[in-house]
């Protein structure tokens, strides 16, 4: 059973960083990791994804050069590193895993609960 538990949300400052973590277990056959947000009152959004055997990684528009990803796959862990943070950026991160793509269409499986990230202007 494909468990993902999401950590490291919390008040953050406008034009800061945020660093979410998501750590997983039984992620058999699911090499494909994406993050979500969802802000209150708006569609859960695609931010990032990779795969976790290669490293291959894509971002939505609106986080395209001032996001990284990184894994540490001894931890089973995916860190989501975002910078110079926006309005649009407070939300609850959700991380997601599949077995197909980690583009935004994955599809994902299997999520976690997500953390919450707002941010103070």
């Amino acid at each position: 059973q494909v468990q993902l538990v999401e950590s490291g949300g919390g008040l953050v400052q406008a034009g800061g960083s945020l660093r979410p973590s998501c750590t997983a277990s039984g992620l058999t056959f699911r090499n494909s990791l994406g993050w979500f947000r969802q802000a209150p009152g708006k569609e859960r959004e695609f931010v990032a994804g990779i795969n976790r055997a290669t490293g291959s990684a894509y971002y939505a528009d609106s986080v395209k050069g001032r996001s990284t990803l990184s894994r540490d796959n001894a931890k089973n862990t995916v860190y989501l590193h975002m910078n110079r943070l926006k309005p649009a950026d407070p939300a609850v991160y959700l991380c997601a895993a599949g077995s197909s793509s980690w583009g935004p269409r994955g599809p994902y499986d299997s999520w976690g609960q997500g953390t919450q990230v707002p941010v103070s202007s």
